[in-house]
């Protein structure tokens, strides 16, 4: 299987994996729906008992062992519309290809606590993804080539509100232990992918 294929580079003590969480910094977005990476990373970090607090290509970095793979987890802080720049200095520097490149983000099409994993795809109009899919592609093109889990913050309730402001409204009570237990479930679907393979991922979280 393609995801398997570089098993051994775990055992060598190099990066095999790039995980990548999609918001934006400062505690002007914390908790939002745009941030819903984030808080994913925050979760599994939280799991793993470690600290994602190294700067590093533009992000908020940390090693870890994960599915039995060498991984970064990385927390772009270059805004969500340049996300790219980031991923791409990652891949170059541990020459991980597209395909091993795991990205985490909200979903305004997907309804909320939902998740989707995907092979690949378009960026369905999310900017973080689509500053990766122009970056990291390669000059051949053809960024659309690597995983992702996406997060259903739902849509807007009303037809007339600002998209823009409803993904940068944050969640409170009720619904942030809802949302909270969801970026659990997608850690869970990231350690599956590169555990199990993408495949099986989706048969179990889609």
């Amino acid at each position: 299987m393609k995801f398997l294929s570089l098993r051994s580079s775990a055992k060598s003590g190099g990066i095999s994996w790039l995980l990548v969480f999609l918001g934006n910094p400062g505690p002007r977005y914390a908790n939002t729906r745009h941030n819903v990476g984030y808080m994913t990373c925050d979760a599994l970090s939280a799991r793993l008992k470690i600290k994602v607090d190294r700067l590093k290509f533009k992000s908020l970095t940390a090693t870890a062992d994960l599915g039995g793979q060498r991984v970064l987890l990385m927390k772009p802080q270059t805004y969500m519309n340049l996300s790219g720049d980031a991923v791409r200095d990652a891949m170059r520097f541990y020459k991980v290809p597209l395909e091993r490149v795991l990205v985490l983000c909200d979903d305004v099409a997907l309804p909320e606590y939902k998740l989707r994993v995907r092979r690949s795809g378009s960026a369905g109009g999310h900017n973080g993804l689509k500053d990766i899919i122009a970056k990291c592609g390669g000059e051949s093109g053809g960024g659309e080539g690597f995983p992702r889990i996406k997060i259903g913050v739902g849509s807007p309730p009303h037809p007339d509100m600002d998209l823009a402001d409803y993904v940068l409204g944050a969640y409170h009570d009720k619904a942030l232990v809802e949302i909270q237990a969801t970026c659990a479930r997608a850690a869970d679907a990231a350690e599956a992918i590169i555990r199990d393979g993408i495949d099986a991922a989706m048969g179990k979280y889609n």
